[in-house]
Order: C-alpha cells, then structure tokens, then sequence
C-alpha cells in the first residue's frame, strides 16, 4: 500500500467485528510504536498488548463503557480483539539527557521547552495506528485520561506513562463522531510558506 494511501485511510474507528485478528498482524502493529522518532535515542517506549478477553472487558470498565453504550454508541472497547497501551518514560529521558555526550558545554543539564518524551510517545501512537491501515485492520484510540487505574491493571511500571489506548480489529459500521461535522481544515488554513499567513 503506497503511503498516501494509508495516511488518506486511517481514521478513528469505534467499532469492530467479531473476526479475529491474526497475531502476527496485532505483532507488527505493536512493534511500530518502536520505529517512531525518539530523542537522543533514548529508547523510552513501552507497549503491552492485551488480547484477552477479560482484560479487555475490564479496561472497558474503567473507561465506563456502559455509560458509553447508553448514549448511543457501540461497546467498541471490548468488543476490539486486541488492545495497544503506549506507554513512555521521562526518567529515561532525563536520564539519558545527563549522559556527557548530551550535556551542554558547561555540563550542565538540558531544559526541556517541550517535553519531547510525550512528542515522542505521539509518534509511536500514530505509527502504530498506521501500521494498523497497512495491515488492512481499523484502530480507535482512547485517552487514559478515561481510563483510571489502567497502569495497575497492566502491571506498567510507575516510571511508564501510557499515554492511551489503541483498538484494534476488522471495522464494523460505527455512529460518525459529530466531531466530523466541525470546519475541515485545508493546507490553505494551516500551511505557511516562509511565513505565517504567508
């Protein structure tokens, strides 16, 4: 599939069949995350994958997924076959900031303007829902902001922030986010040249 093709197909999907995902598939959707951009190669991604099914239903739980079905909407979040929780370390980060070879001229430590461990977690997300299009799978993604007590479900070690979860599986028809009916924007809004508005 040639890139432009998988950029124009990926959307967030929040609804799914009951066909299996084959595991090597839900393997190399996974093992993206790993392939993003990251900081000084700080290396400072983890991911857990969950296929089972009452795991799943219990981080559908914590995210209320009844309440979600009440007003409407597929159980999207347990109903996906397979589940991919990006997680990201500052530790690491600053770590591996303290090593000579990224110390300032006076050895002093570097200051973070933006906190690139989370840039970096971002770019790991969207490889692997990506990677999901290349695969020909449909993937969603849920804020742990909706998903209280994730890290201790999963065992995440208290210096890893997931920063959300992916769904993943074979898409079903979905009700359209009325998010969608907002303005588009075009490259003619958001893409300068040289200059902003310019």
């Amino acid at each position: 599939m040639e890139f432009k093709e998988v950029l124009a197909r990926r959307r967030m999907v929040r609804n799914y069949t009951e066909e299996p995902v084959a595991a090597d598939s839900v393997a190399r959707v996974a093992e993206a995350a790993l392939r993003a951009p990251s900081a000084g190669n700080s290396q400072a991604i983890g991911v857990v994958v969950v296929t089972d099914a009452a795991v799943r239903s219990r981080i559908a739980e914590l995210a209320d997924e009844p309440s979600y079905v009440e007003a409407g909407f597929d159980p999207w979040i347990s109903r996906a076959p397979a589940h991919i929780i990006v997680s990201v370390s500052e530790k690491i980060y600053r770590d591996r900031y303290s090593e000579p070879d990224k110390l300032g001229p006076d050895g002093e430590t570097v200051e973070w303007p933006v906190p690139y461990w989370w840039v970096d977690a971002g770019a790991s997300m969207m490889a692997v829902l990506m990677a999901a299009v290349d695969e020909g799978l449909a993937a969603g993604f849920l804020g742990v902001h909706s998903v209280p007590d994730l890290s201790a479900l999963l065992g995440i070690p208290e210096d890893f922030h997931p920063i959300g979860i992916v769904t993943l599986g074979h898409p079903a028809p979905d009700r359209r986010s009325g998010s969608l009916d907002r303005h588009k924007k075009t490259a003619a809004d958001a893409v300068f040249q040289d200059r902003w508005g310019g």
